[in-house]
């Protein structure tokens, strides 16, 4: 059997007297879309800074193609293939579209300072290579009207499809998406569906999807994780899992 691309195993995190992930343990296979669930403070967010590094796990180990991220300098995530989007987005208003796309770039840029300073011949190759990858993600992502648009001046759900742009320039193997629909019409939301498949399908990514809303959960995940005060409640295929006693106490309370 093939070895998963991420495994979480036995992660703890506590914040002072607060415990939130409880010896949490969940495994992402290669090519899937797995959907993280959970009410408010369940502890989605915070295991997703612990895979991206912004938090430090007291106990456990994750995973990344055998590589403990527990161990790995924060500045090197991007470079191993790992990429993100933020529940608040995190561009560049000031900049526009393209810009930020480019940006997204950086960690697979070759060529050090004095390469740039005397524009040697790889210095000219990887900006056409930018710049040809940056083109095809606008029209992947269908920014082509809204390119050379100051970010602030777009629409929210335009502003989200940029930073998945931005987060799919890095080339990543694992894209981490955290609450892609949120601030979304039901349209809006749909169209979000139909294009978290087709670039998992277009650039073969693995893809962990924190969400509230449980209909796009439910019809883009090939597996569900749910957790409720810091632990994992259930685990499987999604209509098994929406169906589990734990996930409906968790989110509608009990009698």
């Amino acid at each position: 059997m093939a070895e998963p691309l991420l495994k979480v195993a036995d992660v703890s995190v506590r914040f002072g007297g607060i415990v939130a992930l409880d010896r949490v343990s969940f495994e992402v296979e290669h090519g899937s879309i797995c959907g993280l669930i959970g009410p408010n403070g369940a502890g989605k967010t915070t295991l997703f800074n612990c895979v991206s590094r912004l938090y430090q796990a007291q106990e456990g180990a994750i995973l990344f193609e055998k590589r403990d991220l527990l161990a790995t300098p924060r500045h090197s995530i991007a470079a191993l293939g790992i990429g993100r989007t933020f529940q608040n987005l995190a561009l560049f208003r000031s900049m526009t579209a393209r810009q930020n796309i480019m940006v997204g770039n950086h960690c697979r840029a070759r060529g050090g300072f004095f390469a740039n300073a005397l524009r040697l011949p790889v210095v000219v190759r990887e900006e056409r290579r930018i710049a040809e990858r940056t083109e095809a993600l606008i029209d992947e992502l269908e920014l082509g009207p809204q390119a050379d648009t100051r970010v602030s001046d777009l629409t929210f759900a335009t502003q989200k499809r940029v930073e998945l742009a931005r987060a799919l320039a890095s080339e990543p193997k694992l894209l981490l998406l955290d609450e892609p629909a949120g601030g979304l019409n039901h349209e809006e939301v749909d169209h979000l569906r139909a294009l978290i498949t087709s670039i998992r399908d277009r650039f073969g990514l693995t893809i962990l999807l924190v969400e509230h809303h449980m209909n796009l959960v439910m019809r883009v995940s090939d597996r569900v994780v749910a957790l409720d005060f810091g632990r994992k409640i259930a685990e499987g295929p999604p209509a098994l899992v929406q169906r589990d006693p734990e996930v409906i106490r968790a989110y509608l309370g009990s009698a």
